[in-house]
This record gives structure tokens, C-alpha cells and sequence, in this order.
């Protein structure tokens, strides 16, 4: 069971987007993910069509009510299961601190869950800067994905991401993974090309070969209460997304049974 956590210290990366549409293409590859919330602004949880609008009711009550994230889940068709955000969560840090105690609860909370679960790997779209949630994120999960939204600004809070795991690699005492992901890449601007350069020559191989390309698809989708293969699953943001899944299979990163051909077809033709 892999967890993975999607972090930029810049909002509008692409986070939410690549959480739904890359947890869309493991369920599509037979596994049901779980899918964490862990921004205040809850952006992923309003694409679930239905979700609960109690704060107890979500990852809020994880950390103020001690709730197991089992109780919380709810189901999501064509995805897994959900945890849904709340504008609550805004009170975390100011509430319990930065100590170990609390940094560690989402990662023995998800220790818990895994005993007992019905889904496979662990998604979770942090919020857009450093702080309890986020740092939470990084020590719980195995790989972070970085998306970068090919502009310079989201190329410095990529800098500034890198800066953080390195700074936490001593005190977790092991290298954390990550990949740096090119989101909204538009082959018509000349900075697309740039920041891609320069993406690589401050992270190397770590930049993953595949692009997410600007796609209507894909922007459009969340407002219809859909990931990008129900929407149009003939697009270029569904081809990128299955792109990035066979990437990280492929790298080891996210071990998941392929399914054969003809179910891969079956499904896009459903």
C-alpha cells in the first residue's frame, strides 16, 4: 500500500487535479484508492457529489475528536473512498502545536487504516503551505509528487519544497522520494520550454518524463462532479494522466497489477 502525498508551496499547481485524475487511473487499473483531503479550502472534496458538511464528519475530527480515519471514509464511485476536508482544519496548527505528537497522528492513523481496509494505495492533495497538515503529509507517505504549473512562480515553491525535504531527511532519517510533475504545459508559450529547462536542471531525474498537458477536459471535469476519464475519456488530460499512472508503474514507485489490454479497452469504451 503506497502513499503518496501531492505538495506545491504554491496553490493553482494542479494538486487537486492530479489527486482526482491520477486516483481515477488506478480505479480504472482495478484498485480503489484512498483519497485524502488535507486542504482547508477543499477544493477535491466538493467534487465528490455528496459530501458531508459536518466538521466532525471530517478529517477535522480526525485531529479534534480523535475519530479513526476509518470511520470518517466515505465512498466515492469510480475513485475509492474519500476524507473529506473542512474550513475547520484552517485551525489545526494554531490548536496542537508543531510536536512530534501531532505530526506523527496522520501516519499512525493510516497504520490503523491499513489493518483493516478494502482499498490499496493512499492519495493525499496537501495544502498549499508549510504547516501542520502538510509536514503531516510528508511523514506519512512514501513518495511526494510535486507539481509544477510551468511558470516561474510555481517553479520557486517547487525550490522551496525541495529545500523542505531536505531539511527533514536528518530528522526522518531516510531520503524522501519525490517527483516534480509539469502541469498546464502548453507547447504554444515559450516559458513552458523554460521552466521545463530549468525544472531539470534543479531536480534531474526526478522531473518525470510525462507533461500534463493545458486540457479543457481536465479544467472542466471537477464542475460536472467528475474526474477526467468519466468526463471525456478520449481527451488529452485522460491520455496524460494514463501516462503518468504507467510512469509510475513502470519506475516501481507505485506497484499495482496491470490489467490486460482488452479490460483497459473495456473500460475506456464504458
Amino acid at each position: 500500500m503506497t502513499r503518496i502525498a501531492v505538495f506545491n508551496q504554491k496553490g493553482g499547481v494542479g494538486k487537486t487535479s492530479t489527486v482526482l485524475n491520477l486516483a481515477a487511473a488506478i480505479y480504472r487499473q482495478g484498485q480503489r484508492s484512498l483519497i485524502i483531503d488535507m486542504d482547508p479550502q477543499g477544493h477535491l472534496t466538493e467534487v465528490h457529489p455528496n459530501p458531508p458538511v459536518a466538521a466532525s464528519q471530517s478529517l477535522f475530527g480526525f485531529y479534534q475528536e480523535n475519530k479513526p480515519l476509518a470511520s470518517l471514509a466515505i465512498d466515492w464511485e469510480g475513485m475509492g473512498k474519500l476524507i473529506c476536508s473542512h474550513k475547520e482544519l484552517i485551525k489545526v496548527d494554531s490548536i496542537f502545536g508543531r510536536g512530534p505528537a501531532i505530526l506523527n497522528r496522520l501516519k499512525h492513523g493510516l497504520e490503523a487504516w491499513d489493518k483493516t481496509a478494502d482499498t490499496g494505495n493512499t492519495l493525499i492533495d496537501c495544502c498549499p503551505y508549510l504547516g501542520v497538515l502538510s509536514l503531516s503529509a510528508i511523514f506519512a507517505t512514501d513518495f511526494v509528487i510535486i507539481p509544477i504549473a510551468s511558470d516561474y512562480l510555481s517553479l520557486q515553491g517547487a525550490q522551496k519544497v525541495e529545500h523542505t525535504l531536505k531539511a527533514l531527511e536528518p530528522v526522518l532519517k531516510k531520503r524522501i522520494e519525490r517527483r516534480y510533475l509539469m502541469t498546464c504545459y502548453d507547447r504554444r508559450r515559450g516559458m513552458t520550454f523554460e521552466v521545463h529547462e530549468q525544472a531539470l536542471a534543479n531536480f534531474g531525474n526526478d522531473v518525470l518524463q510525462t507533461v500534463i498537458s493545458e486540457n479543457v477536459a481536465v479544467a472542466e471535469s471537477p464542475q460536472h462532479k467528475q474526474n477526467v476519464f468519466q468526463y471525456s475519456a478520449n481527451s488529452t488530460g485522460a491520455r496524460d494522466y494514463q501516462a503518468l499512472l504507467d510512469e509510475l508503474l513502470e519506475s516501481g514507485l507505485l506497484p499495482l497489477q496491470r490489467k490486460t489490454q482488452a479490460a483497459q479497452a473495456a473500460d475506456i469504451n464504458s
